[in-house]
């Protein structure tokens, strides 16, 4: 049999390759890299961290773009088009791009058992080191210090904040996330932690290798005048009278901070101006980050998955005020705290739309129904339960029993948000426009 010819036949193929869908470890990517030969010429961004990755990484990428900047981004997961996790100059790549990359990257491979994630790791740094970029931001999965992306050195590293997740593969606290977290760290480099309370590992660790380490509150700080405004300091420069990042989220200040104090310790290399700063943050985009979808029933889609940043999108829903009724569209991995997520959601949501998603580290709906039972937890009144094959499925199921003033949220994985995008954005009422 030949080799593929489609982007999606080169990536069912890479799912066969390996046994396991996860492999830690750099071995076997690392060598790859090196037969590939593939290096950046452009200063390299690195962004680490439990909740926050993505949108620091869109900052990153937005402020950078309104200076001038030629911008190369590699992030995960995506939410519909695998094309998402590639971006150059602001625009996804193509399948045309990234179908030369994988056929590289198998001739380089020979008899190495690359996992999916490895593979199409080594495929998005090829096309972007092939690209002129002047910035290149690369945004680590899991953990750090074993993810694949860490074959790659960072010109300066952004560890966002730390939580509990992926506990069977990083440790059962914060303190042995965060020393995973700090694997990308690198000696005599800027490392900027955006986290208000980082694990002490961090700290130990950026003084093991001799990292040049930069904390929030210490090294950079902000300071919200007013709702419309705040203010940067770091230790050489300062942003006055900046807008809130057009991000929404309670903790969206934290991340602009971190990336702010990330292009201060490039600033040789990558100066900024004001007006770009400005224009970065009011113009940033990234779908599935408490996205509030136009119409009625207020709709809000956001790929919390874990306790902390669960909670956050619980205060993020109780500063929108009063709604009658809220629904909940949820689906998760089965190796999540869904208890927990379940107990923080629940006074807040009058019915539960549980649902299936298309791959087999999922619960099924049936099991966070029963998880949802077992717990016995109350709402704001009588609540609601009802299970779905797909999250479009329960979405509708969902806009069909709510009222305009109801206010309905898709959360959970990447695959919850995802489904319900895979054919655009839903279609709400709109009476305004009658």
């Amino acid at each position: 049999m030949g080799l593929p010819t489609t982007l999606d036949e080169w990536l069912a193929r890479c799912e066969r390759l390996h046994p396991k869908e996860i492999e830690l470890g750099l071995g076997r990517v690392r060598t790859v890299k090196e037969r590939l030969q593939v290096a950046f010429d452009c200063p390299v961004i690195v962004v680490a961290g439990t909740n926050g990755k993505g949108s620091t990484c869109a900052m990153l990428e937005s402020i950078a773009l309104r200076a001038g900047y030629r911008v190369g981004l590699y992030s995960k997961p995506h939410l519909v088009h695998f094309e998402e996790r590639c971006r150059i100059d602001g625009r996804m790549a193509t399948a045309d791009e990234l179908v030369p990359q994988f056929e590289a990257v198998e001739a380089a491979r020979g008899d190495v058992p690359l996992t999916w994630f490895e593979f199409t790791l080594l495929v998005i740094a090829r096309l972007l080191a092939s690209q002129p970029l002047d910035l290149a931001i690369l945004e680590v999965g899991m953990g750090g210090r074993l993810d694949a992306v860490n074959v790659f050195d960072g010109d300066c590293a952004v560890i966002t904040s730390i939580a509990l997740d992926h506990v069977e593969w990083l440790g059962p606290d914060r303190e042995s996330i965060g020393r995973e977290k700090a694997g990308v760290m690198r000696t005599g480099k800027p490392v900027v932690v955006s986290d208000p309370e980082p694990p002490h590992s961090v700290l130990e660790e950026a003084l093991r290798v001799g990292a040049d380490l930069r904390l929030l509150g210490r090294d950079f700080r902000i300071a919200a005048a007013d709702p419309r405004q705040w203010t940067w300091a770091g230790r050489e420069q300062r942003w006055h009278a900046l807008g809130h990042p057009a991000l929404r989220g309670a903790n969206q200040l934290l991340n602009a901070a971190g990336v702010l104090a990330a292009f201060e310790a490039l600033r040789e290399r990558l100066p900024l101006s004001a007006q770009a700063v400005r224009e970065g943050l009011a113009l940033v985009e990234l779908p599935g980050r408490f996205q509030i979808v136009p119409g009625q029933p207020a709709l809000i889609l956001d790929v919390a998955h874990n306790p902390h940043a669960v909670a956050t999108l619980a205060a993020n829903l109780d500063r929108m005020g009063y709604f009658p009724h809220t629904r909940a569209v949820f689906g998760a991995m089965r190796d999540k705290d869904v208890d927990e997520v379940l107990r923080r959601m629940a006074p807040l949501v009058d019915h539960w739309h549980f649902t299936d998603l298309p791959t087999p580290r999922a619960a099924s709906a049936a099991v966070l129904a029963t998880r949802h039972a077992a717990l016995g937890l109350a709402g704001p009144g009588p609540v609601g339960v009802s299970v779905h094959a797909t999250p479009s499925a329960a979405l509708d199921a969902a806009l069909e029993a709510s009222d305009p003033a109801d206010r309905i949220v898709v959360f959970g994985s990447f695959y919850t948000v995802g489904g319900v995008l895979a054919n655009g954005l839903p279609r709400l009422r709109a009476p305004h426009l009658a």
